[in-house]
């Protein structure tokens, strides 16, 4: 893989009294650096010709410190219908720059052709308008970082927005809030060590540039997802020091790890900020538009589009892959995180068109020993052909299980539950990840995430209400499976907050005791909501920040209790974190790891199975079908996703062996636990666990 072995880190690279910057740009035949005297000159104070190095890399040696702004400017052919776009006019961004002094501005000067004949390059400067990069010094005193390198079978992921978890908590000083340093605050540490949380997974922090539609309107990108550099941590998180946002990136990661959480990236390396190959000219299409993008075959003037963005970077090799690799690298090594969520994963591995098992991204990752014990997850879908490959990623990998999402919404939704859904997903999905050296791990299941309703949002609404977004409510997903319980949003009904309540919690329970990596939208255990909006994207409010005063309602206060209890049963008993798949076949020793059952109490058949009117389910997991050295106990679990009460015949029990409540999602637990049948409320979830001696 020659063209990954360049030697040398990209970017500009602190070198006692001077700096070393190198950028990737093999198809130019000059590059230039341009360095700025102070944020307030509009064009560099010099240029530095840039000399190729050994390794192929443009590079130039110069005297300057931490705080030094700069760009470059490439030229090369100007043949648009060729896919060359070079025009040394436009100031471009290092895509491997540290940090960044400022994401720019919008102007007609920073497109690299004429509006009038986009055949002619457009002359006008933009360096008034362009981002610029910043010298920072990435040494940093980690005294002793140790990672947690949290097992698969004892990870709870929390998905979370730097911004939106702390920006309105009180007990966070007002000077972090809605920062790097604000997640790291005493009171949010505790919440999330309290909740069960193992690994904050950051929604994107990579430096991202303003979206011009956006801008034409009023909002922002307040996700993230339009990368504009690597290696360089968002700026709007930080103190507003030129720089600091390394630094203080580097102590939040410190100290989530001495606090004993994992800290996984939420990284968008499919696309980037420049959208179609008449966008804006940022970097990358300057810098070597047809070695950086994927272009459709015959026509190097069309990007091929399987990100929905406008392009996709090319990661078959050469320097799209490169920045990728340079990119993660610097985040283990130099910031020390302990994962990846990859955005539009499948983008990544089409090789050469399809999505590949052996695509030389995966064969990067895989050569490189950096990575041996960093959490990888795959968005398992993009919009090119082919593109939903939930399961399909390599046995290293876990995959966001969306199949998971939709059959849990379904059986927990009004008149959808199918006892075949909720058994699929309680067992991993088995189908699906049993390719994974039989790993249920390789599935993090959810039901909620940045990118639809929240909990409190899915029980609350059955239409989307994404006006405010100003695409007229076109935007977002448009079958949420949701259920609104009688009343379309907020309500005093009693009966309706009932139900809602109760869908809420058979909801989290059932993320909670499945099989596979559990994952946690922020502040739904606090009944977050964003009135309806589930494409909240471009919103950056209070209608997008956790409220935590919400604590001060009784009813949000019990659920964040009851999801503290669900995750603490998972983690207390091991029958909920085995590795094996769920099968209910009988092994050697004539035992199952799982029995179905009918309400009556007999296991069911496959006429049971395959019966439209069954809504009630069963699910005995026995502890004697468990080797393991940690605490167990037989699980009955009991479902009923009916509009009616259901009894259920409880399994028989040895002598001096009772069932405990350990867990319920109905206003009372059920009575009698001592008799032989339990009776279950409409649209509720019991656990039960064997307690006692055997025999």
């Amino acid at each position: 893989m020659e063209t990954l072995e360049r030697g040398r880190a990209l970017g500009a690279l602190r070198e006692g009294a001077s700096t070393c910057f190198r950028v990737a740009a093999d198809g130019a035949t000059s590059v230039e650096l341009c360095l700025f005297d102070d944020a307030a000159a509009e064009r560099e104070a010099r240029r530095v010709p840039m000399a190729r190095a050994a390794d192929g890399a443009w590079e130039a040696r110069v005297a300057c410190g931490a705080g030094q702004l700069y760009g470059y400017r490439a030229d090369g052919p100007w043949d648009p219908a060729r896919g060359q776009l070079y025009n040394p006019h436009k100031l471009l961004a290092d895509p491997c720059a540290r940090a960044f002094q400022r994401t720019g501005r919008f102007d007609a000067a920073l497109y690299a052709r004429t509006a009038e004949a986009p055949g002619v390059r457009d002359e006008r400067d933009s360096a008034p308008f362009a981002p610029r990069a910043v010298v920072v010094d990435t040494e940093f005193d980690w005294r002793g970082d140790v990672r947690p390198r949290t097992p698969w079978a004892r990870t709870v992921i929390y998905e979370a927005h730097v911004k939106g978890l702390t920006q309105r908590h009180p007990d966070v000083p007002e000077q972090d809030r809605g920062r790097y340093l604000g997640l790291t605050a005493p009171a949010v540490l505790a919440h999330l060590s309290e909740l069960g949380v193992t690994a904050v997974e950051l929604l994107p922090v990579h430096q991202h540039a303003l979206d011009e539609h956006l801008a034409r309107v009023g909002l922002v990108n307040y996700w993230g997802y339009s990368t504009l550099g690597f290696c360089a941590p968002d700026a709007r998180f930080a103190s507003g020091a030129t720089g600091e946002q390394v630094r203080e990136f580097q102590e939040m990661v410190r100290r989530l790890h001495a606090a004993g959480f994992e800290v996984i990236l939420d990284v968008v390396y499919n696309h980037t900020c420049e959208g179609t190959p008449e966008g804006p000219t940022y970097g990358l299409r300057g810098l070597d538009n047809l070695g950086y993008y994927r272009t459709v075959p015959g026509r190097p003037d069309c990007y091929e589009d399987v990100t929905g963005t406008g392009n996709t970077l090319d990661t078959r090799g050469g320097q799209g892959l490169e920045l990728v690799m340079e990119s993660l690298r610097f985040w283990v090594r130099e910031m020390h995180v302990d994962g990846f969520r990859f955005d539009l994963a499948p983008a990544l591995a089409r090789d050469p068109h399809l999505p590949n098992p052996d695509a030389r991204f995966f064969q990067a990752l895989r050569a490189d020993p950096l990575f041996d014990d960093v959490k990888l997850i795959a968005e398992a879908w993009d919009v090119g052909h082919e593109g939903y490959q939930v399961g399909g990623f390599p046995a290293e990998w876990a995959d966001w299980n969306g199949r998971y999402r939709d059959l849990v919404r379904g059986f927990w939704g009004r008149g959808g539950a199918r006892v075949a859904d909720l058994a699929r997903s309680l067992s991993g999905t088995r189908s699906l990840f049993q390719h994974k050296r039989q790993r249920a791990h390789g599935g993090v299941h959810y039901v909620t995430c940045h990118d639809d309703f929240t909990l409190a949002d899915l029980v609350s609404y059955e239409r989307k209400h994404n006006e405010a977004n100003g695409e007229q409510n076109r935007d977002g997903h448009d079958d949420p499976r949701s259920c609104n319980w009688g009343v379309e949003g907020p309500t005093d009904d009693p009966a309706v907050l009932r139900l809602r309540e109760r869908a809420r919690r058979n909801l989290f329970a059932t993320v909670a005791l499945s099989m596979g990596v559990p994952m946690l939208s922020h502040g739904d255990e606090l009944g977050r909501t964003q009135g309806g909006n589930n494409n909240a994207y471009c919103h950056d409010d209070e209608r997008v920040w956790v409220d935590w005063s919400a604590l001060d309602d009784p009813r949000q206060a019990a659920f964040l209790e009851f999801a503290r209890a669900a995750l603490a049963l998972r983690a207390g008993n091991a029958i909920f974190r085995r590795a094996a798949f769920l099968t209910g076949r009988v092994d050697a020793e004539g035992r199952k790891d799982v029995v179905w059952l009918h309400a009556e109490g007999r296991e069911l058949t496959l006429s049971d199975w395959e019966a439209g009117h069954e809504h009630a389910l069963g699910v005995l997991l026995p502890a004697a079908a468990l080797e393991t050295d940690e605490p167990e106990a037989t699980v009955l679990l009991l479902a009923n996703g009916s509009d009616a009460d259901v009894r259920f015949r409880l399994p028989r029990r040895r002598g001096g062996q009772r069932w405990r409540c350990a867990l319920h999602t109905a206003e009372e637990p059920p009575a009698d636990l001592d008799g032989k049948y339990v009776d279950l409320a409409p649209h509720a979830l019991v656990v039960l666990e064997l307690e006692g001696r055997d025999g």
